[in-house]
């Protein structure tokens, strides 16, 4: 979709991924986040519009256990307040929209999950159709690994490049001080063939926040706001068995409508918790060499979930602004091998 109305992320702020963070509470862990970009914009809590947020109820083993998050937000007095069951890019998305029809003219977007207290693995078969494949318990692993192995047999890749894949990744991550893993990571034994422990994102802790703000109120926020010209999000099929894993057309749908391929970028931040579906998602979007690719160390570098794809459009927001960019595309999925896509155009101002 195209904005009828400016609107840019003024600030980004993440938490240290780490593997296990059991001496906090989701809560404990998204505040000094919250306090992070606030401080950044100068703004307080009541200044802000509409606030959304993103986890998942599954992780956290509680129904409604987001409401702890929005008490340490602060709800009282009473705010404009939503929440998506999703990572929270979909938040970003719903929280943008708002700003499109002038209800408010900022918005603070949050997401967070933990994922160490259990098996993240299981808790992802929940997302399969009830019918046919859930009743199976295929893990997300196990779906990720179909996927490589159909992309091998399709010849549009093999093991020795997606381990180069996580060497790059891990690499520029060394250069990101919230990554969970960075420098050199051995790809390691298989964890379901043909993806070796290197292929996969690490399981982890963390939080992420965004402030967008509307018209000239995001330059009185901001030296160089990241202005979102597009963004769009679309959805494959729900069996496995009618998609072609070698292929995301969601995604490729997703930036078109977003307005992607009309003019070169330099930057694309993508949410590929596995070296396979950077594959798949370089193919989608037409990515060249010219174009650099999850500078941050992406996903292989800090997986947090509900969290990994805001952090994708944080990364790509956080280059422009600190002008290492001028043009950035960010992608955020969920679901079992690249279900659910979303693209978000980023850019700077013309000097």
């Amino acid at each position: 979709m195209r904005p009828a109305r400016d609107v840019a992320v003024v600030a980004f702020g993440q938490s240290d991924h780490l593997r296990s963070t059991d001496e906090l509470s989701e809560v404990e862990m998204l505040m000094p986040v919250l306090h992070e970009v606030l401080a950044t914009t100068g703004l307080r809590t009541s200044d802000i519009g509409f606030t959304c947020s993103g986890s998942c109820d599954y992780l956290a083993g509680r129904a409604f256990s987001f409401t702890m998050a929005l008490d340490g937000v602060g709800a009282w007095p009473p705010i404009s307040e939503s929440h998506v069951e999703m990572d929270g890019a979909w938040a970003l998305y719903e929280a943008w929209t708002a700003l499109q029809t002038g209800e408010a003219g900022t918005a603070l977007v949050y997401s967070y999950g933990k994922s160490s207290p259990g098996s993240v693995r299981d808790v992802l078969t929940r997302q399969l159709d009830p019918y046919y494949l859930a009743p199976l318990w295929p893990d997300s692993v196990a779906l990720a690994a179909l996927q490589a192995q159909a992309l091998i047999d399709a010849g549009e890749t093999d093991e020795p490049a997606l381990a180069g894949v996580a060497r790059r990744s891990r690499a520029d991550a060394a250069a990101n001080s919230h990554a969970q893993l960075s420098g050199s990571v051995a790809q390691g034994d298989y964890v379901v063939r043909p993806l070796h422990a290197g292929d996969c994102a690490p399981v982890g802790d963390g939080a992420a926040a965004v402030i967008l703000a509307a018209g000239e109120r995001a330059r009185d926020l901001c030296e160089r706001p990241a202005w979102i010209r597009g963004i769009d999000h679309r959805i494959e099929a729900h069996g496995l068995g009618v998609r072609d894993l070698t292929d995301s057309p969601s995604t490729r749908l997703a930036a078109e409508r977003a307005g992607v391929f009309e003019r070169p970028f330099d930057t694309a931040e993508l949410h590929a918790p596995f070296t396979s579906q950077e594959v798949v998602l370089r193919k989608a979007l037409r990515l060249g060499d010219d174009v650099t690719v999850n500078p941050s160390g992406g996903a292989l570098a800090a997986n947090p979930m509900m969290a990994a794809g805001l952090i994708r459009i944080g990364e790509a927001a956080a280059r422009i602004h600190r002008g290492a960019s001028h043009r950035a595309v960010a992608h955020a999925t969920s679901g079992p091998c690249l279900q659910q896509n979303l693209v978000t155009l980023l850019e700077g101002d013309t000097r």
